[in-house]
């Protein structure tokens, strides 16, 4: 599993970086010697003594920390594939005999202490950063750090709750759809984080192809365990033609904003992540909630950006998700609209220009 993640995770990083496959191809199997002696308890000392990636390399920049994130990716997605069983069938969700779960805790835990201690460098190094002027900096690679354990966390709680390691009872997945739900809300403040600072950088470069389909499926993925804790269905409506230009990542962090905060703050009916056609390959996408709705007194606060936590504002007590969501539309030319009331709840909403793939 381990080798044909880092296969295509030196492909997605060679192609992003412009650099020949197979120098990035040495550079993630030294990641993957590096996660297997960590797994295997090679303590920090030694592994702070193992060879570098260039020989002139300081040793807080021993593993370029966004390679560690792909490979964590590329490994998580290997998972999900159907693995062989004993008896020769497929069994889904990679829960087969190819990794037991203490297996993939303890690889999972190496890729953490190798994209931590040895891409961020020494505790001393950090704590230096924070007095220095590139604190926000520091600060915002703390934010990374805690995004990727929790997509672990997400990823593990989702495989158990689906019955992939077993049977659970009851109480067992209410449990687990309240853990779930805590760790996605930590992992959308540490993407706010990091985004209200490098959000731009969503969307350098030029628009690329996509599927709406796969986009809001992928958004729904991640915020169903929400909405089955709470027992509210989400509805999707998609678009008669599927494949357009545009930035999906972008899109894809405002629609997962909006549905993960309209999900915490509906308590009965649904929530419906909808797209529909305008004229001009104009795209409408909006979220619509069966919640109480917003005060007309909170409305003009909701896109200040930081803000007291004591007004019970909808999103984050600090504002940030809203404020993002609009920043992100801003920079695609768009902007967000709000339809709100107690007795039909919050329908939030932006049009984009997408052309046809």
């Amino acid at each position: 599993m381990l080798r044909a993640a880092a296969g295509r995770a030196a492909d997605r990083l060679a192609r992003a970086e412009h650099a020949p496959l197979p120098e990035m191809q040495a550079r993630v199997d030294r990641i993957l010697d590096l996660v297997g002696r960590v797994a295997a308890g090679v303590d920090a000392a030694t592994i702070d003594q193992l060879e570098r990636f260039e020989q002139d390399e300081p040793a807080t920049t021993v593993v370029p920390r966004h390679h560690i994130d792909c490979l964590r990716s590329e490994f998580l997605t290997e998972l999900e594939k159907p693995t062989p069983n004993y008896n020769g069938s497929e069994n889904g969700g990679g829960g087969g005999p190819a990794i037991s779960a203490a297996e993939l805790v303890a690889t999972l835990a190496a890729m953490e202490r190798v994209g931590g201690e040895l891409a961020f460098g020494r505790r001393s190094d950090f704590i230096d950063r924070l007095s220095s002027p590139g604190a926000l900096e520091a600060v915002i690679e703390v934010a990374h750090d805690m995004r990727s354990p929790l997509a672990s966390i997400l990823f593990l709680v989702d495989t158990i709750h689906r019955g992939q390691s077993g049977p659970t009872t009851a109480v067992q997945n209410r449990q687990l759809g309240l853990i779930y739900g805590a760790a996605l809300g930590l992992s959308n403040m540490a993407c706010d984080v990091i985004d209200a600072v490098r959000g731009h950088r969503l969307i350098d470069g030029q628009p690329e192809p996509f599927s709406i389909e796969e986009l809001i499926s992928a958004v729904c993925a991640v915020v169903h365990p929400v909405g089955e804790e709470k027992g509210l269905p989400i509805h999707v409506v998609l678009p008669t033609v599927d494949g357009r230009l545009g930035y999906p990542t972008a899109i894809s962090r405002v629609l997962l904003n909006l549905s993960s905060n309209a999900l915490r703050y509906t308590e009965k009916g649904s929530v419906t992540i909808g797209c529909t056609e305008m004229a001009n390959d104009v795209i409408e996408f909006w979220i619509k909630d069966t919640g109480s709705g917003i005060p007309d007194t909170v409305l003009s606060m909701l896109y200040s950006g930081f803000r007291p936590a004591s007004n019970g504002l909808r999103f984050s007590s600090a504002g940030l998700g809203l404020a993002i969501c609009r920043s992100l539309l801003e920079a695609m030319s768009s902007e967000l609209e709000v339809e709100t009331s107690p007795e039909h709840g919050t329908r939030f909403s932006f049009r984009l220009t997408l052309p046809t793939a």
